[in-house]
């Protein structure tokens, strides 16, 4: 085989139980929620919060008590951008 064959060949992936772990996708959207909450793009931290509450809702999660944990995470998020978006509020408290 040469040089020429490997590099044609796409990299193999392991999706096998034991593999190489990858996140959720509500594990993805809440890291670009954040990003966007760090880049002070509200609109777009609210759209990706109403998606992952729509996600959340739709679907059971496949461990029962994982459920608790995902909703807190919701509602974590949710304050995040609260206190983004209304800084003077907190101050006052």
């Amino acid at each position: 085989m040469s040089g020429l064959d490997k590099k044609a060949e796409p990299p193999r992936r392991d999706h096998r139980p034991g593999g190489r772990q990858t996140r959720r996708l509500s594990d993805k959207i809440l890291i670009a929620f954040h990003h966007a909450c760090d880049q002070d793009d509200f609109e777009v931290a609210e759209q990706l919060l109403s998606i992952l509450a729509m996600m959340l809702n739709r679907t059971p999660p496949a461990v029962p008590t994982r459920r608790r944990h995902d909703m807190e995470t919701l509602v974590a998020a949710h304050e995040r951008l609260w206190q983004l978006r209304h800084p003077d509020e907190d101050a006052l408290q």
